[in-house]
């Protein structure tokens, strides 16, 4: 009988030990359960947070209007290296620097005594072709006229008779080309102002060999300008190309003058770009009556700049440059969406930009990367 009770003491503490491990078991199933929807929410991504008022504005077609300052330097006019058509020596030079000339004003006399030789050589033997032609045209006449006489002349003797006047007419007019070829030769050993201007440089002395251009002078005889009027030449980048036309007005001083501001106008544009500067060659003309500027001076210029046509003008603020590209913010219906643009002239904290806008868009003012494209947005 002892022994029946001990043994059910310890059935019953085996179900006592069942029954604990069922409930621990339940209570961390629930435990898991509760977990997972906590999880896989924390997974699910963010909607954008809407921000709090922020500062916007309307969008308005405008032009773009600013000064651009460049270095500029001036130009004569007219500049011409004068140098030796032929080879030959300075027999009297007539001017020296700085002195005015007039158009067919005579600078320099050359001499060549070879093309003097050449010269009365070929007019000789101008002058005795001539005569021979005259022979032979007096004989050919005179054959003609025999043959009128049937059976004078043989029609052989007629037509030799034409063929040798025909050919020493030919000759004549060789003859004559060739003197009037070196009597230009001769010319060219008088040199003349080809317009009016002054001298600004001499090379050469009297008594000195003379030559074209790399053939007996590496330098010119003379350089002579004109300075009545100058031009400022200008190189204006290429962003700001096409805001500069002909006829428009630039400022410019000098160094050398302080207190006087000029004014020219722009006359002409290179219409390409320098491949050194990337920039278009721009130059505007300037009377010079009273000679105060000289060729090469360094001027300091200002450009009137003017967009051609009205465009959208905006802050800097509002335009975000990023590794997504360069956008801006337009509101609407209370939501920020991202519109790309390009960016053009640039005017203190001004900008011009071109793309999908138009007049009136409302846009943010402030804009970052962190904004994100789609969020609501509350006018401020």
């Amino acid at each position: 009988m002892q022994w029946v009770v001990s043994d059910m003491g310890a059935r019953a503490r085996h179900w006592y030990v069942l029954l604990a491990v069922g409930a621990l078991a339940s209570a961390s199933g629930c435990r898991a359960a509760e977990k997972a929807p906590a999880a896989h929410e924390a997974q699910a991504p963010a909607a954008p947070a809407a921000r709090g008022p922020m500062p916007t504005f309307r969008v308005e077609p405008a032009r773009l209007e600013s000064t651009l300052r460049l270095p500029a330097e001036l130009v004569a006019d007219r500049t011409v290296d004068v140098y030796a058509k032929v080879n030959s020596y300075v027999k009297d030079l007539r001017v020296d620097i700085g002195r005015a000339v007039r158009k067919g004003d005579l600078l320099v006399q050359l001499e060549a005594p070879e093309i003097e030789a050449q010269l009365a050589s070929a007019k000789a033997r101008w002058r005795a072709l001539e005569a021979t032609h005259v022979a032979s045209k007096a004989t050919y006449e005179r054959t003609l006229r025999t043959s009128s006489t049937e059976g004078a002349v043989a029609r052989d003797a007629i037509d030799q008779a034409k063929a040798k006047e025909q050919a020493d007419a030919a000759q004549v007019l060789a003859a004559k080309a060739t003197y009037d070829e070196l009597a230009a030769m001769k010319s060219y050993l008088v040199v003349r102002a080809p317009f009016d201007g002054i001298v600004t440089e001499r090379n050469v002395e009297l008594g000195a060999y003379v030559g074209p251009s790399g053939k007996g002078s590496n330098k010119p005889m003379l350089v002579v300008q004109s300075v009545d009027k100058m031009r400022v030449v200008v190189s204006v980048q290429e962003a700001y190309v096409p805001y500069v036309r002909v006829g428009d007005t630039l400022q410019f001083s000098v160094r050398t003058l302080p207190g006087r501001m000029f004014s020219a106008r722009i006359a002409r544009k290179a219409g390409a770009l320098d491949a050194a500067l990337r920039a278009e060659r721009i130059e505007a003309d300037i009377e010079n009556g009273d000679r105060a500027l000289l060729p090469l001076m360094v001027a300091d210029a200002r450009v009137a700049l003017a967009s051609p046509a009205p465009t959208m003008i905006i802050p800097r603020t509002a335009l975000v440059e990023s590794g997504m590209g360069t956008y801006v913010l337009r509101v609407r219906e209370g939501k920020a969406n991202r519109i790309p643009v390009s960016k053009g002239a640039r005017v203190g904290d001004k900008i011009e930009v071109f793309g999908e806008l138009g007049a009136g868009d409302v846009l943010v003012l402030k804009t970052t990367e962190e904004m994100q494209d789609g969020m609501p947005v509350a006018g401020g």
